[in-house]
């Protein structure tokens, strides 16, 4: 079982603050999961093939293709704001970054 000494320094390292009664909580919980893992230590694995996932999938998302839309000006009409023939955004970045 993990103590509370344990619980301050693992949200210490997590940058997390947590109250008294919070520590006695994680203290529980924490504790539960480690048993659990050593649950799972026990398991032969010696014949299991590693894994990324526990079910096979494939990647259902068609290739992008590029597609010259041919109404410029209509597409630009329904931009908020448009600088010449271009779309015009709010800045993200102030000049003095880089």
């Amino acid at each position: 079982m993990l103590d509370r000494q344990q619980v301050q320094k693992i949200a210490h390292l997590a940058r997390l603050e947590i109250t008294p009664e919070e520590e006695e909580q994680f203290a529980t919980q924490l504790s539960s999961i480690l048993e659990y893992f050593e649950q799972l230590s026990e398991l032969d694995t010696k014949n299991v093939p590693p894994t990324t996932r526990a079910i096979e999938i494939s990647n259902v998302a068609r290739p992008d293709e590029t597609i010259p839309y041919s109404n410029r000006e209509a597409l630009l009409k329904q931009a908020p704001e448009i600088e010449g023939d271009f779309f015009r955004v709010p800045q993200i970045l102030n000049s003095d970054e880089q």
